[in-house]
Parts: structure tokens; C-alpha cells; sequence
């Protein structure tokens, strides 16, 4: 058994995204729960997290950027018709951001294996100038230019939200030190993410994005991340995961059309976990995930995958979609990585 670096905090819970917004302070207790109702408490080694500084935040946010959320604290600001900040909300993005930071710090040290920060707002959509998508700060990017700073030289993002992280790739669209690599439905907010989003200039082949059609499920995803996801990851051999970790895919979930389940986010956990086997470990960062009930039981699953101690899955074959698929992301992608071969 591994123990699992884990991070929350009351304060994240003060967090107004806005009444009847699926993003709420529920989201942490159900996550809470499902790992209470598996057994896994004993596994987690809880951690308080700490502000992010500001030197972390501008390494990927604008001053301008940083600014505008700042001023809202004490008061309630629509940055847009999804994402909103209350009184409280800047001073838990910070918290957020610092998670990150902190569990990066601590598994670049050795300290630990894996990570699994139960942050909110959430991040991936967030960008270099402004916040949109119920994320104010990009969370699991202000954690990634950390470890770049701290001397990591290659770092691998993984986001299986269902939604394209159009900010993260922003941030890192020309930056061949992260290799950013997103499984979304497409087309579909924020309309982003495109296979034909490739990077810019030496960090060409970097992004790689696999836009998905809606109703997938297990088969699909598994055969996904084990073919295409997993080979990439180990042929760049980053320093570190960093994983954005959106369990909106499940197929209860009311933002999105796919049909994971529980057993399929173990095992893209599984995928991710196999990426950073030479790595010195894998931070996972909540993102999204709006059914409490598969929320709990998925990030459940994937923080069991974390501990070391995988439980069996029994996950159907991909059907003849899904493997067409991966035959069209080997041949996208097999000019930058010839590992896919």
C-alpha cells in the first residue's frame, strides 16, 4: 500500500460559484464520502494546503488576470454566464493553486508517490487572461510551471474531463518542456481541442488532443488510453504527472453524454499511473464531475488506483468505433511519436 498525499479544506467549500450551479461545495463532501464508503481513509496522508504565491500564479496567469480575481474579494463577480466568484472564492483559488504547488513540491522531493488534490473552482479552462469555465485559476498549469521552475524538465499533463482544457493548452501551446495530452467530447463546450490542435512551432506534436464523439464508455476509453494515451506518455518520459482529473464522463453525469463508469475511471487512472512509471510520481487534481453519487465512487476509484491496491475491473471490449478511433490517432500522431508504430 502506497499512502496518497490528499489535499482539502473547509475553505474551498466557501467557494460561490452561484445557486443551483452543478460546480457547489457538494461536490467535496460526496468525493469525501466515496472515500469513506470504500475504505480508503486509511490510505490518505491529508495535508493542509497553502496559498499560492504570486511569483506561482504569473508564470502562466497575466498581472491584469491575477488582478481581476483578486479585486473580488469580499464581493460577487460574473466573469461570465458560467463562472462566477463570491465573496471567498479568490481566497480558495489560491488555496486551489497552492495545492498543487505543494503536492508537486513534495513529490518532486521524494516525499511521495501520487497526490490527489480535492481542490475547487477548478482549473483546465482557465487561461493566461481570463477565467471562464467555472475556473478562475489553472490549477494543475500553476503546478506544472512549478515543477519547470524547480528544475523538472519535461512534465506530462493528462485531462480525461469530458471537456477540452482549452486554457492549460493555451498556457503550454508552444512550451515543449509539458506535453499536454486531452481525451474529450467533441464538439462540445468550449468548442476547442480539435486533433488538428497540434502545438506551435519546436512544441508541434506536444498537444495532443483525441476529440471523442458522445457515448462512449469503458471499452472505448480503456482501449484509448492503453494504446494511444499511456505509450505517449512513457515515450516522453516526463519528470512528473500532473493529472486533471474531470469524472464528468461517467455516464450519470448531467453535463455530458459519454457512459464511463466507475470501473473505467480506475483504469484510465490505471493508464496514467502507467505513464508516470519512470516518473517520480502523479498528482491528480479534481476538475469536474457533477453526479455526487458517481463523483464519489469514481474519484473513489481512481484514488484506490493511487494507494497501490487496484481492485479487479471487468471492462467490455471497445466497440468497432472505438477502434477506429485509435486507428485515427496513431496514424495523427504517429509523424511526432513514433511509438505508436
Amino acid at each position: 500500500m502506497r499512502r496518497v498525499l490528499f489535499y482539502d479544506a473547509p475553505l474551498f467549500r466557501a467557494h460561490e460559484a452561484g445557486e443551483g450551479h452543478p460546480e457547489r461545495p457538494a461536490r467535496l463532501d460526496a468525493v469525501r464520502a466515496g472515500i469513506r464508503d470504500a475504505g480508503l481513509e486509511g490510505h490518505l496522508d491529508l495535508r493542509d494546503p497553502r496559498p499560492a504565491s504570486m511569483e506561482e500564479l504569473l508564470r502562466v496567469h497575466t498581472a491584469a488576470h491575477v488582478d481581476r480575481v483578486a479585486a473580488t474579494s469580499g464581493s460577487v463577480r460574473q466573469f461570465d454566464p458560467d463562472t462566477r466568484a463570491g465573496p471567498l472564492s479568490y481566497t480558495a483559488a489560491l488555496l486551489a493553486a497552492g495545492a498543487v504547488v505543494d503536492a508537486v513540491e513534495r513529490v518532486l522531493s521524494g516525499e511521495a508517490r501520487s497526490a490527489f488534490c480535492a481542490v475547487r473552482p477548478p482549473g483546465h479552462h482557465a487561461g493566461p487572461e481570463r477565467a471562464m469555465g467555472f475556473c478562475l485559476f489553472n490549477n494543475v498549469a500553476v503546478g506544472a510551471a512549478h515543477a519547470l521552475a524547480r528544475g523538472a524538465e519535461r512534465v506530462l499533463i493528462i485531462d480525461f474531463d469530458v471537456h477540452h482544457g482549452n486554457g492549460t493548452q493555451e498556457i503550454f501551446w508552444a512550451d515543449r518542456g509539458v506535453l499536454y495530452i486531452s481525451s474529450h467530447a467533441h464538439p462540445f463546450y468550449p468548442g476547442t481541442g480539435a486533433l488538428s490542435e497540434v502545438g506551435l512551432g519546436n512544441a508541434e506534436g506536444f498537444t495532443v488532443n483525441l476529440p471523442l464523439p458522445q457515448g462512449l464508455g469503458d471499452g472505448e476509453y480503456s482501449v484509448l488510453y492503453r494504446e494511444i494515451v499511456e505509450p505517449l506518455g512513457r515515450a516522453f518520459e516526463p519528470d512528473l504527472v500532473l493529472v486533471s482529473a474531470g469524472f464528468d464522463a461517467h455516464a450519470l453525469d448531467p453535463l455530458a453524454g459519454m457512459n464511463v463508469t466507475e470501473d473505467g475511471f480506475a483504469i484510465i487512472a490505471r493508464s496514467c499511473l502507467g505513464a508516470a512509471e519512470h516518473a517520480r510520481g502523479a498528482v491528480f487534481v479534481l476538475e469536474g464531475g457533477y453526479a455526487l453519487p458517481a463523483l464519489a465512487v469514481s474519484a473513489a476509484a481512481a484514488i484506490r488506483e493511487l494507494s497501490g491496491e487496484p481492485q479487479d475491473t471487468g471492462v467490455p471490449p471497445a466497440n468497432s468505433g472505438g477502434e477506429a478511433l485509435v486507428s485515427r490517432f496513431r496514424e495523427a500522431f504517429l509523424p511526432y511519436w513514433p511509438v505508436l508504430r
